[in-house]
C-alpha cells in the first residue's frame, strides 16, 4: 500500500454526510467547527470562503475544490459582509435528492462531503496541512471534474444504490484533492504529505511504510535514495519535520494503535511484528508517541467502542 493510501486507511475516513446545495441571490452561510475533513467542489457559479484564523478570504470559481482538514469554523457567501445564516437552517428544509436549495437556487451549485475520522491521533497525520487546501489549477481540477459531475448527477436523479455511489465518489474527491495538492509543488511546506512530492524523500517514506518491521538505519535509508548519510538526514528533517528514525517510530506506533483497536493481537505479537525484540522497548516507544501505555490505549478504545 502506498503511503497516502496507508495514512488514509489509518484515519479510516467515513463519509458521514454528503450532498449538494443550490443557492440564488445574495447569501451567507456559517458552518460550525467540525471534527474530521470537509471536501467541497463548486460545480457552477462563484463565491467566497472565509476560514477562522485565516486573514485572507478565498475566491472560489466553478471547478474549484477545497479541503478543510483542521476543523475550523468557516463561512461561504456571495458577499462576506452579509450577516450569516446558520447552515443547519438550510438542512432543516426538504431536500431534493440530497440537494439543499436557498433563494430558489440557480446561481451557485456545490457538492461535497464530510469525513469523520475513526483513526486515533488524526492530528499527528493532518496537523501539517494548512487550514484551507484550495485546488484551482486547471490540470488538477480536470481530474476532479468527473467525480464532481457524477456526484451531481447522482444527487439530482437518485437511483438504486445511489447512497453508496455518492459515498465512494466523495472519497475519490478527497484522494484526488490531496493528490492535486501534492502536484502543486508545495515549496517550503513541511510534513509527511509534502515529502511525498519529493522523489528522494518519497522513496524513503515508501521503504519505511512497505516494511516497518525492518531495522532501518540512517545509512541504509540514505543508500535507498542515493544520498550521503548526512545530506539525507538533513533533507529528510527539513522536508518531513522529523528525523527518519523518529518518523519510522511514529509510523510503527500508529500502526500498533490501529491493531490494538481493531484486532485481537496481543501486545507481544504486535511489538514483534513491528521490529521490537522486547515488549518493554515497544511500550516505551508507544508511550512516548501516543501518550499512554499500549495496555491503557487498548482499554480506552474498548470503552469508547462499548459506549457506541
Amino acid at each position: 500500500m502506498d503511503p497516502l493510501s496507508g495514512v488514509l486507511s489509518l484515519l479510516k475516513p467515513r463519509n458521514s454526510m454528503c450532498g449538494g446545495f443550490d443557492v440564488g441571490g445574495d447569501w451567507s452561510f456559517q458552518f460550525p467547527q467540525h471534527e474530521g475533513i470537509k471536501c467541497y467542489a463548486v460545480v457552477s457559479g462563484q463565491c467566497r470562503l472565509s476560514v477562522e484564523g485565516v486573514p485572507e478570504a478565498v475566491h472560489l470559481k466553478a471547478g474549484d475544490c477545497f479541503l478543510l482538514p483542521l476543523g475550523r469554523p468557516f463561512r461561504l457567501a456571495s458577499d462576506l459582509t452579509l450577516p450569516p445564516v446558520d447552515f443547519k437552517t438550510i438542512l432543516s428544509r426538504p431536500l431534493k435528492g440530497g440537494v439543499a436549495s436557498w433563494n430558489g437556487g440557480g446561481d451557485v451549485f456545490a457538492v461535497g462531503g464530510f469525513f469523520g475520522l475513526e483513526g486515533q491521533h488524526a492530528g499527528i497525520l493532518l496537523g501539517m496541512l494548512p487550514p484551507i487546501v484550495h485546488i484551482k489549477k486547471e490540470s488538477d481540477k480536470s481530474a476532479l471534474r468527473w467525480s464532481m459531475e457524477r456526484m451531481m448527477q447522482e444527487l439530482r436523479d437518485p437511483q438504486p444504490g445511489g447512497f453508496l455511489v455518492v459515498q465512494h465518489l466523495a472519497l475519490m474527491m478527497l484522494v484526488q484533492a490531496l493528490r492535486a495538492h501534492l502536484a502543486e509543488g508545495l515549496r517550503g511546506s513541511v510534513g509527511w504529505l509534502f515529502a511525498l512530492a519529493d522523489q528522494q524523500m518519497s522513496v524513503a517514506i515508501h521503504s519505511m511504510h512497505d516494511d516497518p518491521a525492518h531495522p532501518w538505519t540512517l545509512q541504509e535509508l540514505a543508500e535507498c535514495v542515493g544520498m550521503s548519510r548526512s545530506s539525507f538526514a538533513q533533507k529528510f528533517k527539513e522536508t518531513v519535520g522529523a528525523t527518519p528514525i523518529d518518523y519510522l517510530t511514529r509510523w510503527r506506533m500508529l500502526l500498533a494503535g490501529d491493531r490494538l483497536t481493531n484486532s485481537s493481537d496481543s501486545i507481544s505479537v504486535i511489538s514483534l511484528s513491528l521490529g521490537y525484540e522486547s515488549d518493554s522497548a515497544f511500550s516505551t516507544a508507544f508511550k512516548r508517541v501516543m501518550g499512554c501505555s499500549p495496555r491503557r490505549y487498548s482499554r480506552g478504545r474498548s470503552l469508547v467502542s462499548a459506549s457506541h
